[in-house]
């Protein structure tokens, strides 16, 4: 059984039936039959669909919000535009990927000589619970878009966000089993990626679990997309706009909860306005409501799982023990609910846990760096490397910086972001591949060349 359990209050919502493996292979096999008839679509035809699943999800936006505040906590105002997100990514890849896909033409000892984008088939798409919606859709819209059918293995704390998302669908008029919920538990996801009809995967999740993808997938020769997670930097220097970059990394920060891949998690100051910039975070997050997600005043709203709370006070502790100062929160709530407050550390080292290691909740980490090297130098000190951001009035200084960020994207002077107009995607323990953007589109399909005489 897959348990959905309301983080706001501890309590269970519903508990749906899984798949046994006979069931499992049905519907995968529902994917994989469909899968010729939607690749015969054109372009227009596929855009079709989408535009009307994005219409369907708008249509429904209130609903879908409630839901995810019910599941996994995010604040409702927080809800409403990630599904206004995801029906974005479904418009623009019904707007763009005829333009993304379209054959290239090279020159060559052949006549004509080009490379034309083929669908790979029926994709497995692995997701969490941390962005249920959209998450979902920067997988589904271009994959579809590019004429491959979907199976969706969700995460086990959002199962009613799936079957939602499969209903957006059948609302929506799509062709049967072009996307198809897989309610399973994690211990079924390999027999999922060894079935011989499964083409490839895209998974976004932790380090521990995404090598365990990969190595299963490279067993099999089935292409990957990984997003890992990160331990964002984001640099703040002596000359920048710091009422902003206050601004900007205190929301990057408290989005979700913290609970955001690409959340400015280590925030990296300048000596000379340390003390400063200190006190501006310390003012912004002070201001922050926890509360229930159901309201529409709740900035702050719990962690998903009670585990997950746990393991983060374990780290905000230890950061503490090593000689970090917590100037707000780092206590665990007594009530009801998996709550974490605001929590702001400050003194941060590079050998302390909240350093070393990714801190998914709403906790920031300020470090002391004495000069531009050593900010970049911290910056890179981590195993991850997915978003990066940099707060300085020197447009020439911040473009030699971000470039030698250890990053996937960078952002100068503003939130790091994921933008259906651009890729996005990590290095190092972040991951591999891109989502979203031309580059997103091009990761499940075949890129085929074909010469003439």
């Amino acid at each position: 059984m897959l348990t959905s359990t309301n983080p706001c209050t501890g309590k269970i919502l519903a508990e749906y039936p899984t798949l046994n493996n006979a069931e499992l292979h049905e519907r995968i096999g529902d994917a994989y039959r469909a899968a010729d008839q939607w690749q015969a679509l054109s372009f227009d035809e596929r855009a079709q669909t989408l535009r009307a699943v994005a219409a369907e999800l708008r249509k429904q936006k209130s609903t879908l919000a409630e839901l995810m505040a019910l599941e996994m906590g995010k604040p409702i105002k927080e809800g409403g535009p990630e599904v206004e997100k995801a029906a974005g990514c479904a418009e623009y890849y019904a707007d763009h990927a005829a333009e993304h896909l379209a054959a290239q033409t090279l020159p060559s000892d052949a006549s004509n000589s080009y490379v034309c984008h083929q669908p790979l088939g029926t994709l497995l798409g692995i997701l969490p619970w941390n962005a249920p919606l959209w998450l979902a859709f920067r997988y589904l819209a271009p994959a579809l878009m590019a004429g491959n059918t979907c199976v969706m293995k969700h995460d086990p704390n959002v199962p009613g966000c799936a079957i939602a998302i499969a209903k957006i669908f059948a609302d929506a008029g799509a062709p049967e089993n072009i996307v198809v919920n897989l309610p399973i538990g994690n211990d079924t996801i390999e027999t999922a990626i060894r079935d011989p009809r499964i083409a490839a995967v895209s998974f976004t999740g932790s380090g521990n679990a995404g090598r365990i993808v990969a190595a299963v997938a490279g067993s099999e020769i089935k292409p990957t997309v990984l997003e890992l997670g990160g331990s964002d930097p984001c640099i703040v220097l002596a000359d920048a706009d710091l009422e902003t970059a206050a601004d900007i990394a205190t929301l990057s920060r408290m989005i979700n909860a913290g609970q955001s891949c690409i959340a400015a998690k280590r925030i990296i100051v300048e000596d000379a306005v340390y003390d400063v910039f200190v006190e501006k975070l310390q003012t912004r997050m002070a201001k922050f409501k926890s509360g229930d997600p159901l309201l529409a005043d709740t900035d702050v709203g719990p962690i998903a799982r009670d585990d997950l709370r746990q393991n983060l006070h374990r780290q905000v502790t230890e950061t503490i023990k090593a000689g970090a100062k917590c100037l707000l929160g780092g206590e665990l709530n007594d009530g009801a609910g998996f709550f974490y407050p605001p929590t702001l550390l400050i003194d941060v080292t590079e050998g302390m846990c909240a350093f070393k290691e990714e801190t998914f909740g709403p906790v920031m980490v300020v470090i002391r760096a004495a000069d531009v090297e050593e900010a970049v130098q911290l910056a890179n000190e981590t195993p991850y490397g997915l978003g990066a951001a940099v707060w300085t009035s020197n447009s020439e200084l911040a473009t030699n910086i971000a470039n030698r960020l250890e990053a996937g994207q960078v952002a100068i002077n503003g939130i790091v972001k994921t933008d259906s107009r651009l890729p996005s995607g990590g290095i190092k323990g972040s991951g591999y591949g891109r989502e979203l953007g031309p580059h997103g589109i091009r990761e499940f399909v075949n890129s085929k060349q074909i010469w003439v005489k």
